[in-house]
């Protein structure tokens, strides 16, 4: 039986004020949970797995850039991985002002099964007129510009972008091989035509600090080419892996056997066996024979921790004993 909901004072006195006024009375304590919406005409393409791939990916790049950027300016930079998002390109545009810094980048993957990759290498406003302040001597001052960038300031930045796309090669080695390299430079937001306004893609967002200045660098990766590209190398490297564990095994039996073939094992050469009474034992004197039960030219067994390896027949060698191997028994006993 479920039990009634006991209301509060404030909630007491919320409902006489708003009987008093004439407005609805809400019975309900619970807050209204928060619905977010799904657009099922743009199904998410990517599972968690696969995004936490491409945040391991991106963090690498992150500090990748964070390094090239300190350097480069003689400023500390520090850039961290913000978000990775998947939406529609136009849902991305729109947000952006109508000038501003985007690098078209082809990833310069050398497959037949994956097609030309074109990613977009876009850069804040502040962050490109803080590099371009810094590298003309300034002190990397930003200074809000509601304009076309001029040829000179598409020159400094085109150097730039160039070599912020080639650090994108070491983070994705260890799954694909690229040659990422910058095709051209768009200042105008709106007229990229090699993406479609309702493709799906896949934003990744990093934060750049420079002093006590904010801004962002977005890489935006066609989904489908991505889906492509992960499918190829998922493969890949789980078949690597496989690979890699049998290899792993083979050098670990080669290890152990390099361990047993350098270790020193005893050998005990068996005459023969017998029972004395201890009587017999007690009162043995030298020169006194022992019979053996076994022929002078019989075979003596060679035992190994305690088992039979090994007989032959006894003899000298170079003046010591020894025993001339004739069968081998390497079956336990």
């Amino acid at each position: 039986m479920l039990m009634a909901e006991t209301l509060t004072q404030e909630q007491i006195d919320a409902m006489l004020s708003s009987a008093l006024s004439g407005g609805i009375i809400s019975t309900s304590a619970e807050e209204e949970e928060e619905v977010k919406e799904y657009d099922f005409r743009s199904p998410k393409k990517f599972t968690k797995e696969r995004i936490k791939i491409l945040d391991s990916i991106f963090d690498n790049y992150a500090r990748l850039l964070s390094s090239y950027l300190t350097g480069l300016l003689r400023l500390y930079c520090k850039v961290s991985l913000s978000s990775i998002e998947e939406q529609r390109y136009f849902e991305f545009n729109n947000a952006l002002p109508d000038y501003v810094m985007m690098g078209m980048v082809d990833l310069g993957i050398h497959d037949d099964d994956i097609e030309e990759c074109t990613t977009i290498l876009q850069l804040s406003n502040s962050l490109t007129y803080t590099m371009i302040d810094r590298l003309l001597g300034g002190k990397g001052e930003y200074k809000d510009a509601d304009r076309d960038f001029t040829e000179i300031e598409v020159s400094i930045m085109d150097n730039i972008m160039n070599h912020m796309a080639g650090l994108l090669r070491e983070p994705w080695e260890t799954y694909v091989s690229l040659a990422p390299q910058l095709i051209n430079i768009e200042t105008n937001s709106r007229v990229i035509s090699s993406v479609g306004y309702d493709d799906t893609m896949i934003i990744v967002a990093l934060e750049v600090t420079i002093s006590d200045t904010k801004s962002i660098v977005t890489v935006v990766m066609s989904a489908l080419d991505l889906d492509e590209i992960m499918a190829k190398f998922v493969h890949k490297t789980t078949r690597g892996s496989r690979r890699s564990d049998s290899n792993k095994e083979a050098e670990r039996k080669e290890s152990i056997m390099r361990a047993l073939n350098t270790s020193v094992l005893d050998i005990t050469a068996i005459l023969s066996e017998t029972q004395l009474d201890m009587s017999d034992v007690i009162n043995l004197q030298v020169g006194d024979i022992i019979p053996l039960g076994k022929p002078i030219d019989g075979n003596i067994s060679l035992q190994v921790g305690g088992k039979t390896w090994f007989d032959g027949k006894l003899g000298t060698y170079n003046h010591k004993k020894a025993v001339k191997i004739e069968h081998v028994f390497r079956t336990e006993t």
